[in-house]
């Protein structure tokens, strides 16, 4: 079984149902297969795995990258670590937030997919891609059920990525809807 069927299933066998959506995971694996050399990846919000898997996926037998991802709850980072993961793979257990305030201009591909980094602290994630950077932010369609409250925030989001000064920006309606913006 492949590193992305096996993520599917944690996330199944563990009740988490917040996993990235198969066609947000396979723009994930394009996007980490055009990575520079010697380049990183970073995740906010390992949840059960799935996109790290995805992004593991799309590196191929590619070993000069270093994929990090960040779990603020250690119950979910514990469904994830149950993966042997390529040893490039750093999973962490952290607050996003605290993380980002450290990483300026390190990061060459972002999967923003936790409140921490995308609905707070969006400006610290922005400010964490390197020049020409891609941050990929999924969940940008707005959904029927969702409350109120998340939707403000949602929509906030949206609006601060596609006017950014230093990002150049495009909205997609792929998966669960998705930005998907370059660092300039």
């Amino acid at each position: 079984m492949n590193l992305v069927d096996a993520a599917y299933d944690r996330a199944e066998a563990s009740d988490f149902p917040m996993s990235c959506e198969r066609p947000v995971g396979r723009l994930l694996a394009a996007l980490a297969a055009g990575v520079r050399p010697g380049g990183n990846i970073l995740e906010l919000g390992t949840g059960a795995g799935v996109g790290v898997a995805w992004l593991v996926s799309g590196l191929g037998e590619r070993t000069d990258v270093t994929v990090t991802s960040i779990e603020l709850d250690p119950a979910t980072a514990a469904v994830a670590a149950k993966e042997t993961w390529p040893s490039y793979v750093d999973l962490r257990i952290a607050d996003a937030l605290t993380f980002l305030a450290t990483a300026a201009g390190a990061f060459d591909l972002i999967f923003a997919d936790a409140q921490g980094g995308k609905s707070e602290g969006l400006d610290l994630t922005i400010a964490a891609l390197r020049p020409r950077g891609i941050l990929v932010v999924d969940d940008m369609r707005t959904v029927e059920d969702w409350p109120d409250e998340f939707k403000v925030r949602q929509d906030g989001v949206r609006r601060t990525l596609v006017e950014h000064p230093h990002l150049v920006s495009v909205e997609l309606d792929h998966g669960s809807g998705m930005v998907l913006s370059t660092r300039r």
